[in-house]
């Protein structure tokens, strides 16, 4: 069986209908498809992505309060007393980040090294969530090598009194001492240094 031939004038709109003789069996050809862009694909992707990753978060810190950070007072895990206020004072002029963790977190252990690193290079106060009494912080502590300055939330008040619901969290607080944004689950180091920095010139 011949199989029939393909006659790609057909496809003009304009072009007039073949008379029978002239059409002699052709079937008009399959319009092109146009492929999409593989980068825009990408684009789009990575666009909904973006979207329902913070959709996540906000709908995660819906319960933190805006403005000034709550003041708490704590223990320290080397037994000495401290609060939120007490701590930014030597700081001033400057965005510092209050980090949400515990021992018994696997992601938290994941982001030591990027909590680490910006501890070294900006103000960061550490909270251990119902990870036991200070000595038993001031040990994980040791262990681990992390040389923070951590605050013991062993029933976790001060967690509830920042709208948070799990660990790890990154509580950044500007220079007027108003939270600015939050960042829950794990994140980059450059993108909680991102924040900072962005607490710090915008104001």
């Amino acid at each position: 069986m011949t199989k029939p031939r393909c006659d790609s004038s057909r496809l003009d709109p304009a072009a007039p209908d073949p008379s029978p003789a002239e059409a002699g069996g052709a079937v008009p050809c399959a319009a092109p498809t146009r492929k999409v862009p593989r980068w825009r694909r990408w684009a789009v992707e990575i666009g909904i992505f973006v979207a329902i990753f913070f959709a996540i978060q906000a709908w995660m810190a819906r319960d933190v309060p805006a403005g000034p950070a709550p003041d708490f007072d704590a223990l320290g895990a080397d037994g000495s007393a401290l609060s939120l206020a007490a701590w930014r004072a030597p700081h001033p002029g400057k965005a510092i980040g209050v980090y949400f963790w515990a021992d018994w977190c696997p992601i938290c252990t994941a982001q030591e090294g990027s909590i680490d690193g910006i501890a070294a290079d900006h103000p960061v106060l550490t909270v251990a969530m119902q990870s036991g009494d200070a000595a038993a912080v001031a040990t994980v502590l040791a262990d681990r090598g992390l040389d923070w300055t951590t605050a013991i939330d062993a029933d976790g008040r001060i967690a509830q009194r920042y709208g948070l619901r799990g660990v790890p969290a990154f509580v950044v607080v500007d220079a007027a001492g108003d939270i600015r944004s939050v960042a829950l689950g794990y994140t980059t180091g450059w993108g909680l240094r991102a924040r900072l920095w962005w607490a710090g010139v915008w104001r």
